[in-house]
This record gives structure tokens, C-alpha cells and sequence, in this order.
């Protein structure tokens, strides 16, 4: 009897740390409330290189890389990349093209059925909390199922908004917690358009908001950046600590390869 209660408690407690991570940084709501959170060291947590469109690598300081709606070969140089995880956010060769991951990663797709229902995922990988938000983009004849999907690296909480085409729900703001970098669309037709991104940043308030979705249109892109603080470092490459996030929202536009030459 005594064996199998230690064996029933060892399947508890396999079960919870499964689903659950070790500390939060996305769900952790006081941090930001006043109350004296715990210390950062002076080192990177994340490393986020972007290949264009909404297709990004998240490499954590321990190692763990995600590659997030990877596209098709032909509107920017093929990286190589490989990843522990990929996820999908829209079943389209430019958010769904995981045959160019390399290695046996794990792929995690926010939507099932072609697209057609969300699935939803709440899961830890190596040091990485990773869940995802029901979220809708347009489309002709209406609006698209999609997906958000949320990083939680104990550290720092990495918002990838996937398609998002409207401001945000109380319930999905409740759901996604503090956020401290969001990879944000803003191109408009099936995202939003520069106006409603800019109002989902008072939202979520991140500390910095990295631009996606936009294909290189500068019209678009300063439309979305307009008298906001804003850096444009000559990188595809963004090195992020917790120590150093600024203080209020920052956009931060990185510059893939392959991007336009008036860029």
C-alpha cells in the first residue's frame, strides 16, 4: 500500500511539472504592480533573430531555440535553422513551412483541421512555458481562425501574435499576463493595419515591440512608428535581458536578411 501511494504521488507530481512552469514570467502579474520582484542578473535571456515576415528564432540563455511561423522558400533567403520547437500560427506556406526546421523538433500548431478549429497548447519544453491564444484574422468573406502564441522563459515573457488582426479581449489580455516583448503584425489585409496595432500596444504595454508582417513597406511602417520611441539597428539580431528592458514601450525594427535595399 505504502508503495503504491509513493508511486501515485511521483505520477502527481511528474503531471504538474509538465504543465506547469518552474517560474513565471508571463503570469506573474505583480512585478509590474509595485511590489519588489525578484533580482536579474546582467545577462542575455533571450536572443531573437527575425527572417522576415513573422518568422523568428527565440534562442533562450540556456540553449533552447524556437522558430516561430517559418515561411516558404522565395520572399526572403532561406535560414538555416534547428530548433527544439516550431510553432504555427496560420496553416499557410508562410507561417506553416516546418519541412525547413532540421533535426526531430517538436511542432506545435495553434489550429486544427486545416485551420479550421483552434488547438489549444499549454506545455513546458526544457526551460521554456509555451501556450497559446484563440485569436481571428481577416479574411475575404470574414474573419480567420489563428493563433498567438506566448514564451514564458522564467525571465522575460515573449508575446508572438501570429495574424492578429483586432484589438485585444479582456479575457485574451487576462490570458497572455504582462508581457515584455511582443513580435507584433502590422501590415493590415489579413493583420492589423498600423492604427489598431499601435492601440494593442496600450494594451499589453510591452517593453519592446519588435514590427512584423509588413514586407518591408516603409509607408507602413512609419505609420506605425510615428512619435513613438523607436530604434532601427542595422541587425536581423535583437540580444534581450530582463536587467536592461526599457522602462516604457520601445519598437525596435529589425532588418532581415535579404530586405529591400531602400530599406
Amino acid at each position: 500500500m505504502k508503495e503504491s501511494g509513493t508511486v501515485l504521488l511521483a505520477v502527481l507530481l511528474f503531471t504538474f511539472s509538465a504543465t506547469s512552469p518552474a517560474a513565471s514570467a508571463c503570469r506573474d502579474m505583480n512585478v509590474t504592480r509595485g511590489i519588489a520582484g525578484r533580482a536579474y542578473a546582467a545577462q542575455p535571456d533571450a536572443t531573437i533573430q527575425y527572417f522576415g515576415h513573422n518568422f523568428f528564432q527565440i534562442t533562450t540563455g540556456k540553449g533552447t531555440k524556437i522558430v516561430t511561423d517559418p515561411l516558404a522558400p522565395g520572399m526572403y533567403p532561406t535560414p538555416y535553422v534547428a530548433p527544439h520547437v516550431v510553432t504555427v500560427g496560420r496553416e499557410h506556406p508562410n507561417h506553416n513551412y516546418v519541412e525547413l526546421a532540421r533535426g526531430n523538433p517538436i511542432i506545435m500548431r495553434g489550429l486544427a483541421y486545416h485551420g479550421a478549429e483552434w488547438n489549444r497548447i499549454s506545455t513546458n519544453v526544457r526551460d521554456v512555458f509555451i501556450y497559446n491564444i484563440p485569436i481571428y484574422q481577416s479574411g475575404v468573406g470574414g474573419a480567420l481562425k489563428g493563433a498567438a502564441f506566448m514564451f514564458d522563459l522564467g525571465t522575460v515573457c515573449i508575446a508572438h501574435l501570429g495574424d492578429l488582426s483586432h484589438t485585444l479581449t479582456p479575457e485574451q489580455i487576462k490570458e497572455m499576463g504582462r508581457v515584455d516583448v511582443a513580435l507584433i503584425p502590422i501590415g493590415g489585409v489579413f493583420t492589423m493595419p498600423p492604427q489598431t496595432a499601435r492601440e494593442v500596444l496600450q494594451q499589453i504595454k510591452p517593453k519592446i515591440a519588435i514590427p512584423m508582417h509588413y514586407r518591408d513597406n516603409m509607408y507602413i511602417l512609419e505609420s506605425f512608428v510615428k512619435g513613438l520611441p523607436t530604434r532601427r539597428p542595422e541587425s536581423d539580431t535583437l540580444v534581450v535581458s530582463k536587467s536592461s528592458l526599457p522602462p516604457t514601450t520601445e519598437i525596435i525594427v529589425l532588418r532581415p536578411k535579404g530586405a529591400r535595399e531602400y530599406w
